[in-house]
């Protein structure tokens, strides 16, 4: 005589990925519901669970985003320069803040947004 045994339970498992293959990550997501149909019952991703993606070319991004932040200082500056009938001078001071990087949205926490604080005083002449 045979006899088969059900055996019930619950298992959870935690995949880590470091990769720079975003996109291959992203349809694999998509594709993991396919597990359903071999009967592996997936949950929904909780809070400390969810998918990370990580921002790690912060270097490769600074000097452009010092250089955008510059040039955006120096057109306030002469906004400032104009509306107080002074002509706008040299840079005096500058200093780079912190940068932040957060996701776009959360639709979206695959593309990041990028942001510095410069702070840049100019002399200002009659």
């Amino acid at each position: 005589m045979e006899r088969v045994v059900t055996v019930k339970g619950l298992a959870e498992r935690e995949v880590t990925v470091y990769t720079e293959k975003i996109d291959a990550v992203r349809q694999s997501m998509r594709e993991i519901v396919n597990l359903g149909k071999d009967g592996i019952a997936l949950s929904g991703q909780s809070y400390e669970h969810r998918t990370q993606f990580l921002f790690t070319g912060l270097n490769s991004l600074n000097p452009s985003m010092i250089e955008e932040a510059t040039k955006s200082a120096r057109n306030g500056a002469g906004k400032f320069a104009t509306d107080s009938a002074s002509r706008l001078g040299k840079i005096k001071t500058a200093s780079q803040g912190e940068f932040s990087i957060t996701d776009r949205d959360s639709s979206t926490p695959y593309i990041k947004k990028v942001r510095v604080v410069s702070t840049v005083s100019c002399y200002l002449s009659d």
